[in-house]
């Protein structure tokens, strides 16, 4: 899937709304957690839908035709497989992601369902579509994930047609009545105090910002948690000419409530807005773009709305499917269902497919890679994993030259804590001392450590403590889903 135009395109500017490395976590991140527990995630998949259904249904009036529709962030694609199959409308279901992407087909598959999404990888900020070419864009959870919500914005007003609609939901909402000690984890990896004062809804009122943003942000993926309302308020009346909104306070426990109570009497008008500001939540907004929405041609191409991410040509579409730009040599192949509409830079960097400085657990070509202690290959697209038990070695090349980053992405499951409240990764390089790093949650992680130069680097990674499943004799610790040398920070 790379370009052939590799050698004239040129890297772009560092993004100040989201950095290369934030990308980096966001692809690594997104290929974990859409694929993992595949019965658990189909489940939430399934119950956001719900959600997100119903805030469609109560604005169907103000948000009249969706086709074509894209939406950008879109994990899985479930909610574009909704839109397509019980709204009946037709679009595209865009992440930076592919294997996220691919899974949904697997979604699909399973919800025999009939339409789907056309699937493209690509950036939020360099959407791959002409100017004015789309009915409604939707985004979910996925806003806050840029440091400069409002150049997501000006994307969108400019692949929206007239008239066109813009649906953002499960937005943060910063909250005033709180202490902002730490950062919190989801649910599931809380320690049990940290479950008792969520469950009492006592937790918010000391967290730094959303309950579960420290997964993410120890993975190396940065949020954006300092939009109050009012800074969302103002952001949609500055771009788009229409806008509805629906909040969602929380009410978590007996604390909540009664405070969300108490602010709704509060306010003057009787509305959840005094809440909204005092204790957050999240936000939904239906925004319309000014001017008079045209007549799309439902028959025309889906390649036909496209531009290339590199020069901002026409695209066209070949017998073999591939997609070519009509101005330069930007080509991007269907691959297992996804098309790839990245700038050149940001997928090479992002798929760099097979090479020396890279153990990816996904791509056959990594057992190469792989000295003692690993067991055999599980998961499924993107989410390809080997566990360890006490030691494991492995080797990386620097392609690059100079200083390199190592990082690992592995998980800790729960039984390693069982063992020990404190387990350690340790990692050797050339025989030397790297670096060990204490875990303290059940989970997805991210290890970084700077390197200096060298032709090639031999790890050793050592793990305590060790621990059994039930009727399996392998001596396991964590497993690891990707080993990669990034450019030093």
């Amino acid at each position: 899937m790379q370009t052939k135009n590799s050698s004239t395109s040129h890297p772009p500017p560092e993004d100040a709304a989201q950095s290369l490395s934030v990308k980096r976590a966001e692809v690594e991140f997104h290929n974990f957690a859409s694929l993992g527990e595949p019965e658990r995630a189909a489940r939430v998949y399934a119950e956001e839908n719900q959600r997100r259904g119903a805030i469609l249904d109560e604005m169907l009036e103000f948000i009249g035709p969706m086709t074509p529709f894209l939406e950008i962030g879109a994990n899985a694609g479930h909610s574009s497989y909704m839109l397509c199959n019980q709204y009946g409308a037709s679009g595209y279901a865009l992440d930076i992601s592919e294997d996220s992407l691919r899974y949904g087909i697997a979604l699909r598959d399973k919800w025999q369902l009939k339409k789907s999404p056309v699937l493209v990888a690509g950036d939020a900020l360099h959407l791959p579509f002409k100017d004015n070419s789309l009915q409604m864009v939707v985004a979910f959870q996925m806003l806050s994930q840029f440091m400069d919500i409002e150049s997501v914005f000006l994307e969108v007003k400019r692949v929206l047609a007239p008239g066109g609609i813009f649906l953002f939901a499960e937005e943060p909402m910063r909250r005033l009545l709180t202490a902002r000690l730490y950062r919190c984890p989801y649910y599931d990896t809380m320690k049990s105090w940290e479950r008792k004062l969520y469950d009492w809804g006592l937790l918010g009122f000391l967290v730094k910002d959303v309950i579960g943003a420290h997964q993410e942000e120890s993975f190396g993926i940065h949020q954006n948690h300092r939009m109050y309302l009012s800074d969302w308020h103002q952001l949609v009346t500055k771009h788009f000419a229409e806008q509805r909104y629906k909040l969602y306070v929380p009410e978590r426990g007996w604390a909540e409530r009664w405070v969300r109570k108490i602010a709704i009497q509060l306010d003057p008008h009787k509305s959840e807005w005094r809440a909204a500001r005092l204790m957050g939540g999240t936000v939904a907004a239906i925004c319309r773009k000014a001017g008079q929405s045209p007549a799309f041609d439902a028959s025309a191409s889906f390649e036909s709305l496209f531009r290339c991410p590199d020069c901002a040509g026409s695209l066209q579409k070949g017998s073999d499917l591939a997609l070519r730009c009509d101005s330069c040599s930007y080509e991007a192949s269907l691959n297992e269902g996804v098309y790839n509409l990245l700038p050149s830079h940001d997928k090479r960097e992002l798929y760099p497919g097979d090479r020396g400085d890279i153990i990816d657990f996904s791509l056959p070509s990594h057992e190469k890679h792989l000295g003692h202690g690993w067991h055999d290959l599980e998961g499924v697209y993107g989410n390809k994993y080997r566990w360890v038990g006490a030691r494991a070695s492995a080797w990386l090349e620097n392609v690059k030259g100079g200083e390199q980053r190592l990082r690992l992405r592995g998980f800790a499951p729960e039984a390693i804590f069982l063992a020990s409240p404190r387990p350690i990764v340790e990692v050797f390089v050339n025989g030397l001392p790297l670096k060990a790093w204490p875990l303290d949650r059940n989970g997805l992680f991210a290890l970084e450590a700077n390197l200096p130069d060298a032709p090639r680097y031999e790890l050793e990674i050592r793990v305590s403590p060790v621990w059994s499943a039930p009727n399996d004799g392998r001596e396991l610790s964590v497993n690891f889903g990707m080993l990669r040398l990034i450019p030093p920070e």
